[in-house]
């Protein structure tokens, strides 16, 4: 294995990144144009926060960035190296680190960007003990925002789908969500009378006056099923291919996750990404 492999060396540079204060179409606008699924949040030229993906699903209603974002992000420096990296994601259960020398971002480690470093490195150690075996899937005709929903309430970034033969026939991803959300505009009232009805000193023309109408968008997951959206014939693996390989696989289809299965196509168990930064810490 590669030795004295340092953040510098495999960070990104130019960043993309958001600024207080700003807007949560702002972002979506800027993870859907760059295909990304997190960015940075500056203030003052200082990261202050992280906005993904995730914060935009489970605050669908919420715009601005600053009650959106995580506060107070994991950095890490340019000079750290490459399992230190790995540990902080892992232990923290994160897929960015804001590279970040004398208070100034200079870049940005992601899980990808290991993982392209691990495809690199020859680990021939089989992925069997690395695999998730309790996996949440759905259903191919799963209504689109109940798979949404599903993936929230399991806090998971990716389903399989299964057909009616329990077959692996696809996968959705909370990137595959995004991209066919829309934002829906409404109108909506807030009753600020403090009157009732049977209160004889309310008059009718005061609870009009105390009644506001305001606008409210949120993010709407389309009313479609799972196959209309899911990624078809999904790339896969078994348990006894290599560490190596599956970060190649991952690398080279910009993947996060690979559905292990059987010789029959039944599926056996999820490897995600962070799963293979398992094996970098444990031959460290």
């Amino acid at each position: 294995m590669p030795k004295n492999i340092f953040i510098e060396d495999i960070m990104v540079r130019d960043v993309a990144s958001a600024t207080l204060p700003g807007s949560r179409d702002e972002v979506l606008k800027i993870l859907k144009n760059k295909h990304i699924s997190g960015v940075p949040v500056l203030k003052d030229s200082k990261v202050v926060g992280v906005v993904t993906r995730t914060n935009l699903l489970q605050n669908p209603e919420e715009e601005q960035l600053a009650l959106l974002m995580t506060r107070d992000p994991i950095t890490i420096s340019s000079g750290s190296d490459l399992q230190t990296a790995a540990r902080l994601l892992l232990e923290h259960h994160i897929r960015r680190l804001p590279v970040v020398d004398d208070g100034k971002l200079v870049g940005l480690v992601t899980v990808a960007d290991i993982i392209g470093t691990i495809a690199d490195m020859n680990i021939d150690i089989p992925i069997k003990d690395y695999v998730e075996k309790e996996v949440v899937a759905i259903y191919s005709e799963t209504p689109l925002p109940v798979a949404a929903r599903i993936m929230e309430l399991a806090g998971v970034k990716a389903v399989p789908v299964l057909d009616s033969n329990l077959e692996l026939i696809g996968i959705i991803s909370d990137r595959d969500v995004i991209a066919a959300s829309i934002i829906e505009d409404s109108v909506e009232m807030s009753d600020m009378s403090a009157g009732q009805d049977d209160d004889a000193w309310t008059w009718e023309s005061m609870r009009d006056t105390m009644s506001i109408y305001y606008s409210v968008s949120r993010i709407k997951v389309p009313n479609l099923s799972g196959s209309d959206i899911m990624i078809r014939e999904p790339i896969t693996a078994t348990y006894i291919t290599s560490v190596s390989d599956c970060a190649r696989k991952m690398k080279r289809n910009r993947i996060d996750q690979v559905p292990i299965i059987n010789s029959n196509r039944k599926l056996q168990g999820l490897l995600r990404d962070h799963d293979l930064l398992k094996p970098l810490i444990e031959i460290e």
